[in-house]
Order: structure tokens, then sequence, then C-alpha cells
């Protein structure tokens, strides 16, 4: 099993229960790893035998770029889009912080993991 990772990228989106969070934003971060045989695409160093690291990002970036209430839905609909375009893939998981969330007190972030 071999793993690719795409760690901590950076957006700023609209996602949260408050009306508040939604039309100002806050920054995130997402943090991506997928596993799987990889061992074609290290034979033949083809891109078309490799899960494609820009693809991977372009599925995250879109749809952090879609307002939701809920991290879990942003985290479940990223996990299903990279499933429906790398569909051999093992393992997926996803992470997503939002820092600074409006909970009333100082800290971090909180976050939401998905792993299928």
């Amino acid at each position: 099993m071999n793993r690719i990772e795409l760690k901590e990228m950076e957006f700023f989106s609209a996602h949260g229960c408050f009306e508040e969070e939604r039309i100002i934003g806050n920054r995130f971060i997402v943090s991506l790893a997928v596993e799987g045989d990889f061992s074609k695409a290290a034979a033949t160093d083809n891109i078309e035998d490799a899960v494609n690291y820009q693809t991977l990002y372009d599925i995250v970036s879109s749809e952090m770029s879609i307002p939701s209430h809920l991290l879990e839905n942003v985290a479940q609909r990223i996990m299903n889009r990279i499933r429906v375009a790398f569909p051999t893939l093992a393992k997926v998981k996803v992470t997503i912080d939002k820092l600074n969330p409006p909970l009333g007190g100082k800290l971090y972030a909180s976050s939401v993991t998905f792993e299928s």
C-alpha cells in the first residue's frame, strides 16, 4: 500500500452554522491522504498511470468553495468526489480545520476527519 498526501491546503470559505460565518467567511486548512497501489505509476513514470495531485487539489478546492453549514458535509462531499475520480483507491482520509471558530473562547481550530 502506498500513500499520497496533500498537506495543509489553505482556503478562505463561507462554512458555518451562523449566518455571519457564511457572510464573512473564515480560513480553513485541509489535509488529504489517499492510499492505494501506485506501483504502476512508479514503474512507468507516466501521469496517466498515477493519481493526479492536481485533480485531487481541484476537487478539494471546488468543494471548499460551496458554502455549507457543517464541515462534516464538506468532508463527505470531498471524499465522494475523490472516490468517483479514483475508484481504485483503498483509502481516503480528509481533515478540515476551521481556524478561530466563533465558539466564545480562544482556540486554534475546530476539526473534522473523515476516513473510508
